[in-house]
């Protein structure tokens, strides 16, 4: 008898709790979205065309002290390969205190940005881990164009060097001084 009183109160139980209204779950909290160079990173990892946009929407709007672009030296920057970063590097110890030859943002060809926006994007892979982003953006009232030479490094897409329209290229501008300073 006492088994049946159990039962039955047990059926009680999962009849009440079956009929009653589903408990509301919380909603997951959303994370905010990124912004700045965490943004740039996160694009780096899905495609060469999203690092691209990401890089030019941050120079459109950057993100008021960023502490991961406060924490980049000349030559460790995760936004340009290992070669173009040694090159950075090379040229700002061959400045020895005085303003390096790379003393601009070359994504932007600017020391600032006022009024600036992407107006035209064109990719062209390279293979899998190579593309060329030929670029057209508005900086201060003016119109540049330049072509990004963009490489697969590890679990992201990076810059390996910046051609400006008339076919100056960053590389080879601070590999000029790299060697200068070796000889």
């Amino acid at each position: 008898m006492r088994v049946q009183a159990i039962m039955t109160a047990a059926v009680l139980v999962l009849t009440a709790a079956a009929c009653s209204p589903a408990e509301e779950k919380a909603p997951a909290p959303t994370e905010a979205p990124l912004a700045g160079r965490a943004a740039i990173y996160a694009a780096g990892e899905q495609n060469a065309e999203a690092f691209v946009r990401a890089l030019y929407a941050n120079a459109a709007a950057p993100l008021a002290n960023d502490p991961a672009a406060a924490a980049i030296t000349p030559g460790r920057d995760p936004l340009y390969t290992r070669t173009l970063n040694a090159l950075v590097g090379a040229d700002f110890h061959a400045a020895k205190g005085e303003v390096a030859y790379l003393n601009y943002d070359p994504v932007c060809a600017c020391q600032d940005a006022d009024g600036f926006a992407l107006t035209a994007l064109k990719m062209t892979p390279d293979g899998d881990k190579a593309a060329t982003a030929e670029v057209t953006f508005t900086n201060h009232g003016q119109t540049h164009q330049q072509t990004l030479k963009l490489v697969r490094e590890g679990p992201m897409w990076r810059i390996a060097d910046v051609v400006d329209a008339k076919g100056k290229s960053l590389h080879d501008a601070l590999m000029a001084i790299a060697e200068k300073a070796e000889g």
